[in-house]
């Protein structure tokens, strides 16, 4: 069994309180609460006020945008030491998003009001704060150019690559189960579902992939030589 990494060390790792020193990450882990939640059970709803940033320590949540016809995207199924909820914790506004716990789920939170006050008392927080803003622009606008510059099939690619993250690098295929339909991944890739077959079928065809009924077989080297990705290790 994995061992459980300790709130300091989560926290250290989160986009937005990377490059604290250890005092002031101290103190932000001083305010976390570790909050349970049963499959199934939805933590917040879209519309809902953003009270709280979550930790992922152990579990998956699915985060997903749903339409007033009824229609849902899954845009992102966030894991061990995935951060989620910042954004409306930052500005104020209603959450844009569900998230549902996926299994059984342990989280750190942190309350917008202790955030708040972190961020009064210790002006690096602050600075850690717009250099994760920056950071967000930046992901926005590479998927901005990726869309418009890159193939498909390398888009698929560098998807795919991401969601290796973590994993060990090494040759031969690893098995990859996505939680998301290909409508979905079109969604999330600008592109449409028949587009997307047609980028797999590529990818297999590269030996990148090989594909089954409900998961991906993915060959992390080739994947990065098509993305122009270099690769780990």
């Amino acid at each position: 069994m994995a061992e459980i990494p300790a709130a300091h060390d989560l926290i250290a790792a989160t986009p937005l309180f990377a490059g604290l020193d250890r005092a002031d990450i101290a103190a932000v882990a001083e305010h976390c609460r570790e909050r349970r939640f049963p499959k199934g059970e939805m933590l917040f709803a879209r519309g809902d006020p953003g009270e709280r940033i979550f930790v992922v320590r152990e579990g998956q949540i699915r985060l997903a945008v749903a339409t007033a016809e009824g229609k849902e995207l899954n845009f992102q199924v966030a894991g061990p030491g995935d951060m989620f909820g910042e954004i409306a914790v930052l500005d104020g506004r209603p959450r844009s998003a569900e998230a549902v716990a996926l299994t059984n789920v342990v989280c750190l939170t942190l309350e917008r009001r202790d955030f708040h006050t972190l961020r009064a008392d210790r002006p690096a927080i602050t600075d850690t704060v717009i250099a994760f803003l920056c950071r967000r622009l930046r992901e926005v606008s590479d998927k901005l150019e990726a869309i418009a510059l890159y193939p498909l099939e390398t888009r698929v690619a560098r998807f795919l690559f991401a969601a290796l993250r973590g994993r060990e690098a090494g040759r031969g295929r690893m098995p990859l189960e996505l939680p998301y339909s290909q409508s979905e991944l079109a969604a999330l890739l600008g592109a449409s579902r028949q587009k997307i077959n047609a980028a797999l079928g590529a990818l297999e065809d590269a030996n990148a992939i090989k594909r089954t009924s409900d998961r991906l077989f993915c060959d992390r080297q080739i994947l990065a030589r098509i993305a122009g990705l270099a690769e780990e290790g």
